[in-house]
C-alpha cells in the first residue's frame, strides 16, 4: 500500500511538473526534452502499477509500456547535452535513439518479463520480474543514463560560473535521488528479499530534478515562490507520513484518524523549518533586513572617493551574498577603477546615465536565483544614491579648490606684478654698473640677469587670468613648422596625417615649446641613441581625445620630483625656473586636458599631453 501511495504521488507530481515545464519552455534550454523525460518516467510508473490498478490481465499492455524505457533514457541524454551545450555533433545523438528504438522494438516484440508475486514487497501485488530481453532493455537504458551523468559531470568540471556549477550540480543530484529511489525495484528483479523502502523516496525526485532546473528561472515573484515551494515541501511530507501511518501495527479501523492526526502533527512541526527552508533556497543569503539596508548606507556613505566606494561596494556584496561578486562604477565610458574580473564572474555595474543619475546593471546574475537577483537590485539602488552623494562631494571639492587655486593666483598675480617692478631698476642698474666690467663679467652677469627676467615673466604668465581662444587646429601641421628649426627633434608617425583638435594655438604653441626646451636641455650626449635624434615626438587621434607625447633619452626625472613634478618651482634642469611645466599643466588644465609622465620605451622621459575632442574648451 505505501508504495502504491508514493508511486501515485511520484505520477501526479511528474504530471504537474511537466506542465509547469511546457509553460515555462522558453526559459530553459531543452526543457521540451525534460518534459518527454518526465512523460517517460509516468509511462514507467503507469507501467508498473497498472496490473495492481486494473487486474493483471493488462500485464500485455502494462510490459508495452515499460518496453519505452530506452526511449525515456536516450531522451534524458538528449535533454543532457544540450543543457550542458555540448558541442557533440548530432549523429550521436540519432545513434542513441536509433539503439532506443531497437531495444524498444525488441522489448515491444518478445516482451521485457513478466509480472509476479514477490513476498518481500509487502502490500505490491504484482511486481515486474524481467527476462533476458528486459535486461537487455535495461542495459540499454542504463548507457544512456550512465551517458548523459557523463556529461553532466563534465561540464560541472569545465564551467568558470559558480551558480551553473550548482544548477548542474542539482540536475546530477537529482538524478542520483531517482536512481536511489527505483532502485528498489531491483530487489525483485535479483530475488533480494528485502523490502524497497527507497521507493517511497520517489515523490521528491521529480521535484529536486526540475526545481533544480527552473530555480533560477521560474521564480519571479519572490514571496509567492517561497510560499509556492514550501507549502509543495509540506503536502509532500504530509503524503511520506501517510503510508507509513497506515503500516502502524495499530491503525486498523481507526487507520484513517491516525493516518488525520499524524499528518497534521507532522505538518504543524515541521512548518517552520520548512519555511525556513524554502527561504533559504529561494534566497540563499536571506532577505535583507531593515538594519542591512541602513548598514549598507551608513558604510557607503562614509567614503569620500569613487575609487573607496567601488571597493567598499565589493566588499560588503560579496560578503552578504557568501561569494565573490565584482562591483564596477563607470562615467560614461570610463571606469573609475583599474578592476578586472573573468566574464563568468557575477557583476554589479553602475553607471553614469545620460539624465545624469546612476544606474545599476546586473551582469552574470541569469542563472542565479531570483532571491540573489533582489538581493543585489536592492544594494545596486542603494549604491547609486551612494555614487551619486560622492560625485556631488567631490564636484564641491573641485569648486572649492578652483575657488582656492583662483584666490592664490590672484594673490600670486600681485605680488608678481610688484616684484617685476621694484626688479626692473635695480637690474639696469646693474647692467649699467658692469658696462665697463671685463667681457666674462659682462657675460655672466648678463646671463643672470636674463634668467631673473624670465622668472618674472614665467611668474607673471602663471599668475595672470588667461581666457583662451580656441580653433579647429592640425596638431600636425602646427607642430612641424614649431620643430622646422630643431634638427634634433623625431616626428613619430602618428605625425604623418592630420590630426584636428579644439585647442588655443598660442598656448599649444607655448606648451609644447617648453616641453621641447626641457627634453633638449636634458639630452645626454652620450647615450646610446647619440646618432639618431634624442627628442621625439608623437601624436594619437581617435574619437575622444587627441594623445601629443613629447619625449628624451635624458637621465629621467629622480624619484623624488615625479610626485610634485608639475608644481611651480619643480625643476629637473639647474637653470629652470620651475615654473615651465606648471604653465604646461595650467594649460592643458584650461583647455579641459591633461599633461602626465608617462613611459614610453625605450626613452627615459615622456611627457604626454590629452586634448578631448570637444568644441571651444573654456579655461
Amino acid at each position: 500500500m505505501a508504495i502504491h501511495i508514493a508511486l501515485l504521488l511520484t505520477l501526479l507530481e511528474t504530471l504537474a511538473l511537466s506542465a509547469v515545464l511546457l509553460l515555462w519552455a522558453k526559459q530553459v534550454q531543452g526543457a521540451r526534452l525534460l518534459v518527454v523525460f518526465l512523460a517517460g518516467v509516468a509511462t514507467w510508473i503507469v507501467g508498473n502499477e497498472l496490473p495492481n490498478w486494473a487486474g493483471i490481465a493488462t500485464a500485455p499492455l502494462a510490459m508495452a509500456l515499460l518496453s519505452t524505457l530506452p526511449l525515456t533514457s536516450a531522451a534524458f541524454l538528449h535533454f543532457c547535452l544540450i543543457f550542458c551545450q555540448s558541442a557533440l555533433h548530432r549523429r550521436w545523438i540519432y545513434a542513441a535513439y536509433a539503439v532506443a528504438a531497437l531495444a524498444a522494438l525488441n522489448a515491444l516484440l518478445r516482451s521485457p518479463g513478466s509480472f509476479e508475486h514477490f513476498e518481500p514487497f509487502t502490500g505490491v501485488e504484482w511486481v515486474v520480474v524481467p527476462n533476458h530481453v528486459g535486461w537487455t532493455t535495461s542495459l540499454v537504458w542504463a548507457c544512456c543514463a550512465a551517458l548523459g551523468i557523463g556529461a553532466l559531470l563534465l561540464a560541472f568540471w569545465r564551467t568558470d560560473s559558480a551558480q551553473r556549477r550548482r544548477q548542474i550540480a542539482a540536475v546530477a543530484i537529482s538524478c542520483a535521488w531517482g536512481l536511489m529511489a527505483m532502485s528498489g525495484y531491483g530487489f525483485a528483479a535479483l530475488q533480494i528479499p528485502l523490502y524497497p523502502w527507497q521507493v517511497l523516496t520517489a515523490p521528491a525526485y521529480p521535484v529536486i530534478l526540475v526545481y533544480g532546473i527552473l530555480r533560477y528561472r521560474v521564480f519571479v515573484a519572490n514571496v509567492w515562490a517561497r510560499r509556492a515551494l514550501a507549502s509543495a515541501i509540506l503536502v509532500g511530507l504530509g503524503a511520506l507520513v501517510v503510508p507509513l501511518a497506515v503500516a502502524l501495527p495499530f491503525a486498523f479501523l481507526e487507520s484513517r484518524w491516525v493516518v488525520a492526526v499524524a499528518v497534521a502533527a507532522v505538518t504543524l512541526a515541521l512548518r517552520g523549518p520548512v519555511w525556513r527552508f524554502a527561504e533559504r533556497l529561494i534566497y540563499p543569503g536571506g532577505m535583507p533586513s531593515a538594519e542591512d539596508l541602513r548598514s549598507w548606507r551608513t558604510q557607503l556613505g562614509r567614503v569620500s572617493t569613487m575609487d573607496a566606494l567601488e571597493r567598499a561596494a565589493q566588499q560588503l556584496l560579496s560578503q552578504r551574498m557568501g561569494m565573490e561578486i565584482a562591483v564596477q562604477l563607470r562615467r560614461g565610458e570610463h571606469s573609475t577603477g583599474q578592476t578586472t574580473h573573468p566574464a563568468s564572474q557575477p557583476s554589479l555595474q553602475c553607471a553614469k546615465a545620460g539624465d545624469g543619475g546612476w544606474q545599476t546593471q546586473l551582469q552574470g546574475f541569469g542563472e542565479a536565483p531570483p532571491g540573489q537577483r533582489h538581493l543585489a537590485e536592492l544594494f545596486g539602488s542603494i549604491l547609486a544614491d551612494a555614487c551619486a552623494s560622492v560625485e556631488h562631494a567631490e564636484q564641491a571639492r573641485l569648486l572649492e579648490r578652483e575657488s582656492q587655486l583662483q584666490a592664490r593666483l590672484a594673490e600670486l598675480g600681485s605680488l608678481a606684478t610688484t616684484v617685476a617692478h621694484d626688479l626692473r631698476n635695480p637690474l639696469n642698474i646693474i647692467a649699467m654698473a658692469v658696462a665697463m666690467a671685463p667681457q666674462d663679467t659682462r657675460q655672466e652677469v648678463g646671463e643672470q640677469i636674463a634668467r631673473i627676467s624670465r622668472l618674472t615673466e614665467d611668474l607673471l604668465d602663471y599668475a595672470k587670468p588667461w581666457q583662451l581662444h580656441a580653433v579647429q587646429t592640425d596638431i600636425t601641421q602646427r607642430l612641424r613648422s614649431l620643430v622646422r628649426r630643431m634638427p634634433e627633434v623625431e616626428l613619430g608617425p602618428g605625425l604623418q596625417s592630420p590630426c584636428p583638435a579644439w585647442l588655443d594655438p598660442v598656448r599649444f604653441d607655448q606648451a609644447v615649446v617648453n616641453l621641447l626646451t626641457n627634453a633638449q636641455s636634458a639630452r645626454q650626449p652620450t647615450s646610446s641613441l647619440a646618432a639618431s635624434p634624442r627628442v621625439w615626438v608623437d601624436a594619437e587621434c581617435s574619437r575622444d581625445a587627441v594623445l601629443l607625447h613629447v619625449c628624451d633619452d635624458g637621465a629621467g626625472i629622480p624619484a623624488d620630483l615625479r610626485e610634485r613634478l608639475f608644481q611651480p618651482f619643480a625643476s629637473r634642469s639647474p637653470g629652470g625656473t620651475g615654473l615651465g611645466l606648471a604653465i604646461v599643466a595650467r594649460i592643458m588644465a584650461a583647455h579641459g586636458g591633461t599633461a602626465a609622465l608617462t613611459e614610453r620605451a625605450p626613452w627615459r622621459t615622456c611627457f604626454t599631453l590629452t586634448f578631448p575632442m570637444k568644441e571651444n574648451p573654456t579655461p
